[in-house]
């Protein structure tokens, strides 16, 4: 096992862990850094189990034994401190949870961050600064990245749209030309309609970048692909970090949007927040 996946195999499995084995999961999921410096013996009797139970537990988490399962959550630590603020059990106070969430979502961000290829964010800037037209698509949650997307671009000077629906995606798309770009936008990277409309955009000649993760359908069919990995599940009580992840890319595009079209947007952006302080209570009224 990959020790950046051993806190996910372990939230994936609490719900499948018998009633011993999960109490060695809340024990360790509560005091990881304790964990690691114990014997087997030690553990076992802090989680009031047997030490046969603890075995069973690593072996259901995907490790080899307790020295096995030791060695990935030390590994773990090191790469991600935070790991034990993260998973989020149903006995969390209102304070754990609510921080947990936080340092899920930041330690996410991180790593996304450090596995984005440099050199596909610059193309796709560049593409995005040469666009006649720049076109959102996304679904579910990700239609309200695409949407939040086109109104950070709209303000760039750019002529932007977003649709979450596949048949004004489709109408849309046969309306492109060369030269326009689509950003499809998915979380899954998977969605047949989205993959559908990618089709049509590139038989018209326009590029598109896409947000998704790596070796996903989505991605292999971008023009440009943004990959975006982030490993989560729909149980209870894991906190879902990829939307913010998403809109921490687009973040990153506007900014170097606004970058290469200089003093001249900066003077448009000045004139459009002047133009808002007229629909904005005053500090002193209401």
């Amino acid at each position: 096992m990959k020790p950046a996946e051993l806190t996910q195999a372990i939230s994936d499995q609490l719900p499948r862990l018998r009633k011993s084995e999960r109490k060695v999961a809340d024990y360790i999921l509560a005091n990881p850094h304790a964990a690691i410096r114990m014997r087997i013996v030690d553990l076992a009797a802090q989680a009031d189990v047997s030490e046969p139970t603890v075995i069973r537990f690593c072996r259901a988490v995907g490790c080899n034994g307790f020295q096995d399962f030791k060695l990935a959550l030390a590994q773990q630590l090191a790469a991600s401190p935070s790991f034990g603020q993260i998973a989020v059990t149903d006995t969390d106070s209102v304070a754990e949870y609510t921080f947990k969430v936080f340092d899920s979502t930041v330690d996410t961000l991180l790593k996304v961050r450090d596995h984005l290829d440099l050199g596909l964010l610059d193309l796709a800037v560049k593409a995005l600064c040469a666009a006649k037209r720049v076109e959102f698509y996304g679904f579910g949650a990700s239609a309200a990245v695409a949407f939040d997307a086109q109104h950070k671009f709209f303000r760039l000077q750019l002529v932007t749209a977003a649709y979450s629906d596949p048949h004004l995606q489709n109408m849309s798309a046969t309306s492109l030309e060369p030269g326009d770009v689509v950003v499809a936008i998915s979380q899954s990277g998977r969605t047949r309609a989205l993959l559908d409309s990618m089709e049509l955009v590139k038989r018209r000649g326009a590029q598109v970048i896409a947000l998704a993760p790596s070796a996903t359908p989505v991605a292999r069919a971008a023009s440009i692909p943004i990959t975006i990995d982030v490993k989560e599940d729909i149980q209870l009580y894991t906190p879902l970090s990829s939307r913010i992840a998403h809109l921490a890319v687009i973040d990153v595009l506007a900014i170097g949007v606004a970058q290469h079209k200089g003093a001249a947007l900066a003077d448009h952006l000045l004139q459009l927040q002047a133009g808002l302080q007229v629909l904005r209570v005053a500090e002193g009224e209401g």
